[in-house]
């Protein structure tokens, strides 16, 4: 049997799927304008000719609640042309529940259903544990799971072997308290089709997703990783990101590579509402098939960072979009997001 793995995100993608912020419980007052943010993000990944109208990027396969979500979705994204789907579901962030994508050499894809707890029981929302399963038969892929608790913002992959991730996440007592790193790599390199798993020790403050690697290390070609360095010692990430940068020119990849590691600049101190820290990424972009979409947050790094990741992608359009609302949940662009293969 060909081994099936993760690609690299920078392959094409046939559809991304998100799912339309609809729960005014969670989002109160703030709502229309995640709403406003996510619209242009689908915008951003549909890519639609400016002269014809034409969509060239990915096509948009969107989540919805009921018929009621569904016409308001269709108000703020029906020139784009997608597909929608009335599923429960807790909230945006199928980065972590919806079904991650695997494939073989042969082109044959199967989809592995990662076991969902509320990131460590902080968050249990209804229609999430289970909501992998439920895109899986709708999807009329085939699936497996694992026997770990993990999501899919907390993986990071080259597609060549070579897996990133994090001991405050995967290590964490309340998501696998009785497994070693050992462990959880004999877990989860089968499940990846990955040969080699580095550990990062910890991420971003306040990150309820506890040290999600999408926050702070991205591959963007083989052998290549950007993270985010402070360009201000009052950055409450100042150490930590130091830490990860200095950490990741002595790594190896799969095949005995040495990382190039390419910085950008945080965003330094971002707040919420309420003068919380909030976990601010530019790292958190998404990779789509013919652009590539930065969170911004309305700081003076923005125009900065969003210019040094465009240099990684050069057959790709980058875009900065604002993200200032949805990192109130606590995430930004490539937490609300999932690529299908």
């Amino acid at each position: 049997m060909s081994l099936f793995f993760r690609p690299a995100e920078w392959l094409p993608h046939r559809a991304c799927w998100l799912a339309f912020p609809s729960h005014e419980d969670l989002w109160g007052e703030l709502l229309p304008q995640v709403r406003f943010e996510f619209a242009a993000l689908c915008r951003a990944i549909a890519d639609p000719d400016p002269v014809t109208g034409q969509c060239r990027g990915e096509q948009l396969k969107i989540l919805v609640l009921d018929e009621t979500g569904k016409a308001t979705a269709h108000s703020y994204l029906s020139d784009l042309n997608p597909q929608f789907y009335q599923l429960t579901f807790g909230d945006i962030w199928l980065r972590d529940t919806a079904p991650v994508g695997l494939i073989n050499e042969a082109g044959e894809r199967r989809l592995l259903c990662l076991p969902f707890n509320g990131w460590g029981k902080k968050y249990q929302l209804a229609g999430d544990s289970d909501l992998a399963i439920r895109l899986a038969l709708l999807m009329g892929i085939p699936y497996g799971s694992v026997p770990l608790f993990l999501e899919g913002g907390a993986i990071e992959v080259d597609g060549e072997g070579t897996c990133l991730t994090t001991r405050q996440c995967l290590l964490n007592p309340n998501r696998n308290p009785y497994l070693s790193s050992a462990e959880v790599e004999a877990r989860l390199k089968p499940a990846l089709g990955v040969s080699k798993i580095l550990w990062i020790e910890s991420g971003l403050v306040n990150d309820h997703t506890d040290g999600h690697i999408d926050t702070l290390v991205r591959f963007v070609a083989p052998a290549t990783v950007v993270c985010m360095l402070a360009e201000s010692p009052e950055d409450p990430n100042c150490d930590v990101l130091r830490t990860i940068y200095e950490q990741l020119q002595t790594l190896t990849d799969a095949k005995g590579r040495s990382l190039e590691v390419i910085p950008v600049p945080s965003p330094g101190r971002v707040t919420s509402q309420k003068g919380e820290i909030l976990p601010a990424s530019y790292v958190n972009f998404y990779i789509a098939n013919t652009t590539v979409v930065v969170p911004t947050y309305g700081v003076e790094a923005d125009a900065k960072a969003v210019e040094a990741i465009a240099k990684l992608f050069p057959s790709r359009r980058t875009i900065g979009l604002p993200a200032r609302t949805i990192l109130e949940g606590g995430g930004a662009f490539h937490c609300i997001t999932q690529q299908e293969l």
